[in-house]
C-alpha cells in the first residue's frame, strides 16, 4: 500500500531557521525560530552568528513542527531542503538538518531552490499557479520578477534582477539611516504609517523610456534619502522621519508595482505573484490590489506569516516534486550558496 506523502521542508538561507510539512500540497504544520534580535546591534546579517542560532534552533524548531502538524517523525515520507542560494554557513547547518534527517528515516531528500520555494508559498494559500504567470520575489536578497509555468516542469525564466541593493536590503540601510532599527522593512513601515509619502520627491529609478523593462535599482534612492537627510541635519532641522520613511516607502512600491504589472501585460498574462519578506508590505500589498484590479490582473500574495523565509515554503515545493515523480537529489547534494535559479530542484554539482 503507498503512503500518502509527507514532506519535510527545511530552512536556513538567512537568519529564520524554518520547519515546515506539507501533504498534497496542504500545510500541516510548521516551526520558525529567528536570529533577527542577535544581528540587531550589527545593522545586518552576521553570517557567523546566523550559522550558529540555526545550529541551536534546529532540533527544537522541528519538534515544534511536528507537534503543529500532529505527525511523528517517523510519518515523514520525504525531506526537502534549501540548498541554495543563501548565506554558505547557514545553508550548510539546514542541508545538514535535513540530510541527518532523511538518512535516519531512509527517505528521499531533494535540494531545491530557495527563491522557487518563495513562489510555492503562495499555493499553500491559493492552490496551483496557472498554467502561466508572473512572480514578483521581494526580499531582503532578492528582487527578481520571473516567468513561471509548471513551478518543478518547467524552466523559470528570469526576466529581470536587481543590479545593486535589493528591495528588502535597501528597506535595511535606509532604515539604519533614520535609526529606526534592524530588520529596516517593518521599523520603516511602522515609522511610514504615519508619514506623508509625498513629502519628498525621490526617484524611482530605471523607468525611463529605453531602461531594461524588468531590472531594478535602489542603490540610488538609498544616496538620495541619505543625502536628503545629512542636507536636513546640516541646516540644523529636525529630520522627518515619518515623512523621510514614507516618501521612501512609497518610491520602491511604485517601481515594484510598475515594473511587475508591466511583465504581465507585456506577456499577455492575466496573474500576478508577489512573494518574499517585503511582500509583507502593506503598502505594496494595497498599490498591488488597487493596480491590478484597474487592469484585470489576478493578484496573488500569500499571508504575511508565508512571506518570510519558512520551513512551509520549501516543504511546498518539495511536495509538488514528489507529486511530479522528480528523481530526488540523494544525500550527496551540495549546498550552492549562490545557485541561479533556472528550476525548482537544484542539480548535482560536477
Amino acid at each position: 500500500m503507498t503512503r500518502t506523502p509527507v514532506v519535510l521542508g527545511v530552512e536556513s538561507s538567512c537568519d529564520e531557521t524554518g520547519f515546515g510539512i506539507v501533504s498534497e500540497g496542504v500545510l500541516l504544520g510548521q516551526g520558525l525560530a529567528s536570529s533577527a534580535a542577535q544581528h540587531a546591534d550589527f545593522g545586518g546579517v552576521v553570517p557567523e552568528i546566523a550559522a550558529r542560532a540555526h545550529l541551536d534552533a534546529a532540533v527544537p524548531t522541528l519538534r515544534l513542527a511536528l507537534a503543529d502538524a500532529g505527525v511523528e517523525l517517523g510519518d515523514i515520507t520525504h525531506v526537502a531542503a534549501t540548498s541554495g542560494p543563501g548565506l554558505a554557513t547557514a545553508v550548510h547547518v539546514g542541508l545538514a538538518a535535513a540530510k541527518s534527517v532523511a538518512w535516519s528515516l531512509d527517505v528521499p531528500l531533494y535540494g531545491v531552490h530557495h527563491l522557487a520555494g518563495h513562489a510555492a508559498a503562495d499555493t499553500l494559500e491559493h492552490g496551483p499557479l496557472p498554467e502561466r504567470s508572473i512572480v514578483l520575489i521581494v526580499s531582503g536578497g532578492h528582487t527578481s520578477i520571473l516567468a513561471v509555468g509548471d513551478l518543478v516542469r518547467d524552466p523559470i525564466e528570469h526576466l529581470g534582477d536587481t543590479l545593486d541593493d535589493a528591495a528588502g536590503e535597501a528597506f535595511d540601510k535606509v532604515s539604519r539611516l533614520l535609526g529606526l532599527g534592524y530588520p529596516g522593512g517593518p521599523a520603516i513601515s511602522r515609522a511610514a504609517a504615519g508619514g506623508d509619502p509625498t513629502a519628498f520627491s525621490f526617484p524611482r529609478a530605471m523607468l525611463r523610456q529605453g531602461d531594461a523593462p524588468y531590472t531594478f535599482s535602489f542603490s540610488g534612492l538609498k544616496t538620495a534619502v541619505a543625502r536628503t537627510v545629512e542636507t536636513i541635519e546640516r541646516a540644523g532641522e529636525a529630520v522627518p522621519v515619518a515623512d523621510v520613511a514614507a516618501s521612501f516607502e512609497q518610491a520602491v512600491v511604485d517601481v515594484l508595482v510598475t515594473k511587475a504589472v508591466r511583465a504581465v501585460r507585456d506577456r499577455g498574462l492575466d496573474t500576478l505573484v508577489i512573494v518574499g519578506g517585503v511582500a509583507a508590505n502593506a503598502r505594496l500589498r494595497e498599490a498591488a490590489r488597487q493596480r491590478c484590479e484597474s487592469l484585470g490582473i489576478t493578484l496573488r500574495i500569500p499571508p504575511i506569516r508565508l512571506c518570510t523565509d519558512n520551513g512551509a515554503m520549501i516543504a511546498a515545493i518539495g511536495d509538488l516534486l514528489v507529486r511530479s515523480g522528480a528523481e530526488p537529489s540523494g544525500l550527496g547534494i551540495p549546498a550552492d550558496p549562490s545557485a541561479v535559479l533556472h528550476g525548482a530542484q537544484l542539480p548535482l554539482l560536477r
